[in-house]
């Protein structure tokens, strides 16, 4: 049991518990060297083992790792005893959505706001591969600003999850917000179940209550199956027939993404800034506007040191890294190398020409590769930073984020590993890890 006061790792102050489960608790706490304020989510390892929730806990971990945004909860790191593992998350003070639903329905304006981001969210976690399969007002959290916050990817499935129909197959979710076709037992789309859950809790929002309600579950299913629900008399024209687009049961006819985004209602009373927010705003805090490699100078990149606890978090038994499936170590390659940081550098930049992308500095001294057309799922950016380990030792870290992870796979595993051999060791994936 975590006591207040008490200190997690050397790195986290916790205080007061914010909330519990059966299996998890979650406090405040502070981080003692910068006094940033997070969330820390505890699970008992031992627990976890004994009711297969390990399989969960990876989804999780996975769904949130892939999913930067605005709109959803960070997850800052993963960190585990022999005991106990940790998830250190973004604090969102404002609580659940639910409990302003619980107080009454909202207005068009203010849920309207909400659908905005939660779309915005979604469509992002979309793109990276991400469906969260369990949306309801209780995982949608609010921040001081009255922003939303979507949380609790416990439920979430990765595109590598589908099946060979292309289809996913697990039931889950919360049942009065979960689409016909998951219940029907006979695979579904991720995206088009989530969107069907997005649509259940606008209703809810602008309603007050439920568009699919009985005592009796299975004439529930019924319902929802059958698309039998009512819009109020006070919903609007255009929210009533967007509502009937996304609460349509047959998901092949069901109003997409993009669609949503181009109704009247949704675009009513915002601006292109908030309709992009997803994709743009997103983009824009994670590029540095150089226009070429020749603007990046070697000596302008600051390394970043590793104390002992940071390379301990690189070990299986902190990281959790063994609780990931193969794809996950995939995503982030590690090298190590003796070889002097402006070497590396060079090396870097001299990989990038090749291979016509362009190199971009972060504020925070990672080097950016980035695409010059649109893949797949929008422009390939991989992420490299270097750390300081030692005076004659460097660890380089490769970690994709943005675009299509097979188009990244190819050109690290074709390219950049057999570039970097002369100059670094092999990397984290393919050796035992410091």
């Amino acid at each position: 049991m975590e006591r207040r006061g008490s200190v997690l790792m050397q790195r986290y102050e916790i205080g007061r518990l914010l909330g519990q489960g059966t299996f998890a608790k979650v406090y405040y706490a502070r981080n003692i060297n910068s006094g940033q304020s997070v969330a820390i989510k505890t699970i008992d390892k031992e627990r976890a083992l004994k009711v297969g929730l390990m399989d969960q806990i990876k989804r999780e971990i996975s769904g949130m790792r892939l999913a930067k945004h605005p709109n959803i909860v960070e997850l800052h790191e993963v960190m585990a005893t022999k005991n106990k593992i940790y998830f250190v998350m973004e604090y969102v003070k404002g609580g659940e959505l639910f409990n302003k639903v619980a107080k009454g329905k909202l207005p068009e304006e203010v849920a309207r706001k909400y659908f905005q981001q939660l779309i915005s969210a979604v469509d992002y976690c979309h793109s990276k591969g991400v469906y969260h399969r369990d949306l309801k007002p209780e995982n949608l959290l609010l921040d001081e600003n009255e922003n939303l916050k979507v949380s609790d990817f416990g439920l979430s499935a990765i595109a590598e999850s589908t099946k060979q129909d292309g289809l996913l197959h697990t039931t889950c979710g919360t049942p009065a917000y979960v689409a016909p076709e998951v219940i029907s037992r006979k695979g579904y789309d991720g995206e088009k179940a989530d969107i069907w859950s997005c649509g259940v809790v606008l209703f809810v929002l602008v309603a007050g209550y439920l568009p699919f309600h009985d005592l009796n579950l299975m004439d529930m299913y019924r319902k929802i199956a059958n698309g039998e629900f009512k819009c109020p008399s006070w919903f609007s024209p255009e929210l009533k027939r967007l509502t009937k687009k996304i609460l349509d049961p047959n998901p092949s006819t069901r109003i997409s993404i993009s669609k949503i985004k181009e109704s009247s209602w949704f675009r009513k009373g915002s601006d292109e800034k908030l309709l992009r927010k997803g994709k743009t705003n997103v983009r824009a805090a994670v590029a540095i506007h150089n226009s070429s490699t020749a603007d990046v100078k070697p000596d302008s990149v600051k390394l970043a040191n590793l104390n002992a606890f940071d390379i301990i978090s690189f070990s299986t038994g902190f990281d959790l890294s063994g609780l990931f499936e193969e794809r996950e170590c995939k995503r982030e390659a590690r090298f190590t190398s003796r070889r002097p940081a402006l070497d590396i550098i060079l090396k870097i930049q001299d990989i990038a020409r090749r291979l016509n992308l362009k190199v971009k500095k972060k504020e925070n001294g990672i080097l950016k590769m980035e695409g010059l057309n649109d893949g797949r799922k929008g422009v390939l950016e991989i992420d490299v930073e270097i750390f300081e380990i030692g005076p004659s030792l460097h660890l380089i870290e490769i970690k994709q984020t943005n675009g299509d992870s097979s188009e990244y796979q190819q050109l690290l595993e074709e390219q950049v590993r057999p570039a970097l051999e002369e100059i670094a060791w092999a990397s984290q994936c393919d050796q035992p890890q410091l």
